[in-house]
């Protein structure tokens, strides 16, 4: 059969690019080799985080500003709660990456931020234990996404607006054919699309052309001896200190206990051989020791614990580009741990891309170039 456009995988990416193209009239299909919402790649594990104060890169700031945009649209299209806004909590010392860099996104874009002497921490959060010359800038838009539901919901979108999804259907190779692709899939079947968009996670390490690191990272759930930690008493947040061996986030207890794990840190992997099984000793220890110097009681009993890859660029910023070789080819991977809250706005770009030619969006610092 063919296609107006394609999308190999439906992970946090794909579905939103699968949902933008077919709600533009594109025929549509999407190819997934797991099934809906799996737990396989980088778009699991109930949570994650949303900030506009982006301390990676400005750059990112009038991206974020959209996405914030469309997952309110998505929220009003599906019907789902997707976005909960409850502030974000950041700390470290005046020139730590985290904190020097959100503010300097704050101050380059106008975005409120409240920069929080050690006092006016305490004040709020009387149980954190802080280092000397730590401050805290804290972002009042800062918030928590819902991936699983986000997921199902661009799904939902894309299939109501005609889009073909198939679950459990690997894809082994694709070539140019003619002014479109042939796409060849398990069984030695096949379909035709004028456009293709590769939005792999962590298999997409051989198409980019460029040297991805495929990282095992582990993400905790813990019972809090405290009631402090509750998602009505304490915000997400973003610690960066130089005893940690990367920098810790978290979010606290919705329910389902206080979630803690380091930020891009862990072995270097593929996504085939990624050690699913959790070690104690490896992967919990470290979490609960840099908890217990941070916030004392919200590592209280481990409650579940899960492996996540993230898929790193030399730089740890995305690529979202057409191929060297094929336009019609759309690149979006590389998401390097801190892309979820972007699948809105990089499926706006995608179907751009892949449907129109072009973007409406500045993405020029996140195009596969910069590597060659």
């Amino acid at each position: 059969m063919n296609y107006d456009v394609a999308v190999v995988g439906l992970g946090g990416m794909g579905s939103a690019i699968l949902a933008h193209c077919a709600a533009r009239g594109a025929k549509a299909i999407g190819l997934e080799q797991f099934g809906p919402a799996h737990e396989m790649g980088s778009s699991s594990g109930g949570s994650r985080m949303i900030r506009k104060a982006y301390f990676e890169d400005p750059a990112y700031v009038p991206l974020l500003l959209r996405a914030y945009d469309l997952w309110r649209e998505l929220e009003r299209i599906s019907g789902e709660e997707l976005l909960t806004i409850t502030g974000l909590l950041m700390v470290g010392q005046e020139d730590a990456p985290i904190v020097a860099g959100a503010r300097r996104a704050a101050r380059e874009h106008q975005l409120a931020i409240e920069v929080l002497e050690q006092r006016q921490i305490l004040a709020r959060y009387p149980l954190l234990q802080l280092l000397p010359n730590e401050i805290g800038v804290f972002e009042p838009d800062g918030g928590v996404l819902l991936p699983e539901r986000a997921i199902a919901a661009h799904l939902g979108v894309a299939t109501n607006a005609g889009a073909h999804v198939r679950f459990g259907t690997a894809v082994e190779h694709w070539e140019a054919k003619g002014e479109g692709f042939e796409v060849y899939l398990e069984a030695e079947s096949r379909i035709s699309a004028q456009a293709l968009i590769l939005a792999m996670g962590p298999w997409f390490k051989d198409a980019l052309g460029i040297s991805l690191r495929i990282q095992r990272n582990v993400q905790a759930w813990f019972a809090p001896a405290s009631a402090a930690y509750t998602a009505a008493r304490f915000p997400p947040f973003l610690i960066e200190r130089e005893n940690f061996p990367a920098p810790l986030y978290g979010f606290p207890d919705f329910g389902e206990g206080v979630k803690a794990a380091f930020h891009a840190h862990g072995e270097i992997t593929d996504a085939q051989h990624l050690e699913r099984e959790i070690d104690h000793a490896r992967d919990i220890e470290p979490i609960v020791a840099a908890m217990a110097q941070w916030m004392p009681g919200a590592a209280g009993t481990l409650r579940a614990a899960k492996a996540c890859p993230y898929t790193l660029t030399p730089d740890g910023h995305f690529v979202i580009d057409r191929h060297p070789a094929h336009a019609r080819v759309v690149l979006c991977g590389g998401f390097s741990g801190h892309g979820f809250k972007f699948a809105p706005v990089v499926g706006e770009i995608a179907a751009d891309l892949a449907l129109e030619g072009g973007s409406r969006h500045r993405i020029d610092f996140l195009s596969h170039r910069r590597f060659r």
